[in-house]
């Protein structure tokens, strides 16, 4: 299996933070954060709770911060890999996260993984889908400053349709032919990073 975490430098203070955790109050954190991954609209923990659990935990709001993040950050691989218990176990191991915070980490997945994946799969990725796209090409001859000019540019109309109100709004975005250019570069790396994850 592809590894599912970088190393990064957020990681490793995160991982820091996290074997500093009280391991009795761990997994009712973990508990409440699979809970929440699903919804995108509401955060995991209110501005209350999340003041108790700085409190509770002995970290600065940052650090809380950083510690949640990096946790539904590993859920989220973990439901977009449909990891096995012992490759996130493995994985998380890598990371140099504490053996009973691996445990409870992995605990809490396998006993969570099958619901919270059909939650993520339910949802919807954005609450605003591109429904239509048309375009045209516009050649400018001529403006107040300048009588002969030939600058191409391309319109588009993008029709984005919002989920929660079931309305459609139009976009419109002009492009020269370099920004158009730029973009469509950005538009193959993209494509690039998605067929290597398909």
């Amino acid at each position: 299996m592809a590894s599912m975490f970088t190393a990064s430098a957020s990681i490793k203070r995160a991982v820091v933070l996290i074997n500093e955790l009280d391991i009795n109050k761990f997994p009712l954190l973990l508990s409440r954060i699979m809970q929440k991954l699903h919804v995108k609209e509401e955060r995991t923990f209110s501005e209350e709770e999340e003041e108790k659990l700085q409190s509770a935990f002995g970290v600065s709001s940052k650090d809380l911060d950083l510690i949640l993040q990096t946790l539904e950050f590993i859920l989220q691989q973990a439901a977009y890999h449909t990891a096995k218990p012992l490759a996130l176990s493995s994985q998380l191991k890598e990371l140099e996260i504490d053996d009973d915070k691996v445990n409870t980490i992995v605990e809490a997945w396998t006993n969570g993984a099958r619901d919270l994946v059909q939650k993520l799969r339910e949802r919807t990725v954005h609450p605003h889908q591109l429904e239509d796209i048309s375009w045209r090409i516009n050649l400018q001859l001529a403006q107040s400053s300048q009588s002969k000019m030939k600058v191409p540019n391309a319109l588009f109309q993008l029709g984005i349709r919002h989920e929660d109100t079931g309305t459609t709004e139009n976009v419109r975005l002009e492009f020269t032919h370099e920004e158009l250019y730029q973009f469509y570069n950005q538009l193959e790396t993209i494509q690039s990073q998605l067929d290597s994850l398909s």
